[in-house]
């Protein structure tokens, strides 16, 4: 059985003023803002729109890694991934699909401590790439707008 996503309640809501970029974000009983930087526009009261794109993935990333690491029993402690998302000219990525004008690059590194064999190592950077968000940031992506 599929759920129409229209039908159900919303999970995210962000609010705003026309006035400023600042924004009020409710996820469930969480309470956050987002802003742009100073240097943007903004009153850096919140983190960027990109900056929380980062931060999903970078949640999903480690949670992904941990979570096979659990269900395999292995000694993994702790996961430290670091994010940063910058534009490149298209020509400059040998292995990108576009040839033309810019593209999105998301640069990930993935820390993991402990006694890990280096096969251990090698799968959980295997298994990164099937966190959900990454999947759903490389695959087709199909957004509905509708006024309301």
């Amino acid at each position: 059985m599929t759920t129409n996503v229209t039908n159900s309640p919303p999970h995210v809501i962000v609010r705003g003023s026309a006035a400023a970029f600042a924004q009020e974000i409710e996820i469930g009983p969480h309470r956050l803002k987002g802003d742009e930087p100073v240097a943007f526009g903004g009153t850096d009261t919140g983190p960027s729109p990109y900056d929380f794109l980062l931060a999903a993935l970078g949640t999903c990333t480690s949670m992904t890694i941990s979570f096979y690491a659990r269900g395999k029993g292995w000694p993994l402690e702790s996961v430290t991934v670091s994010l940063h998302h910058s534009k490149i000219h298209a020509t400059d990525c040998a292995e990108c699909e576009t040839k033309v004008g810019k593209i999105d690059r998301i640069e990930r590194e993935i820390q993991v401590t402990g006694a890990l064999t280096t096969e251990q190592r090698t799968k959980l950077m295997e298994i990164a790439d099937r966190c959900p968000v990454h999947q759903t940031l490389t695959s087709e992506i199909n957004i509905r707008t509708r006024a309301v």
